[in-house]
């Protein structure tokens, strides 16, 4: 790897403001020489988070159906209607899931939502 003179600043390891007050340089971290990248980084997944398998992953994400008595009855309603198709089906008991994790339960207004975009 070969170093050259810091650009910002000059090789000196140290820059001054306007004031007069000096500090080390951000660009050589005051040794005055900056060296060239290589242009490759090490993305070496070291955490522990990075090594969980997909079970343990899907198993902090939360339920992935609804937990209250009135979700689960709104999402009974939402798969028993045929005027819908699997994919809208999925959505709408996805968006009742993340309704009852930031809510706590469905509220009447969500109800009333749902029912009105389930509706045939």
């Amino acid at each position: 790897m070969e170093s050259q003179s810091c650009g910002v600043c000059g090789g000196d390891g140290q820059i001054a403001n306007s004031f007069g007050s000096t500090t080390r340089c951000p660009g050589c971290h005051g040794t005055g020489r900056r060296t060239e990248p290589t242009g490759m980084r090490d993305v070496t997944k070291t955490k522990p988070s990075h090594q969980r398998t997909a079970k343990e992953v899907a198993a902090a994400k939360g339920p992935q159906v609804p937990t209250t008595f009135e979700g689960v009855k709104l999402a009974n309603e939402v798969t028993a209607n045929a005027a819908l198709t699997d994919a809208v089906k999925a959505k709408i008991v996805r968006e009742i899931v993340e309704h009852e994790s930031s809510h706590g339960s469905c509220t009447q207004t969500f109800l009333k939502k749902v029912r009105k975009q389930v509706r045939p």
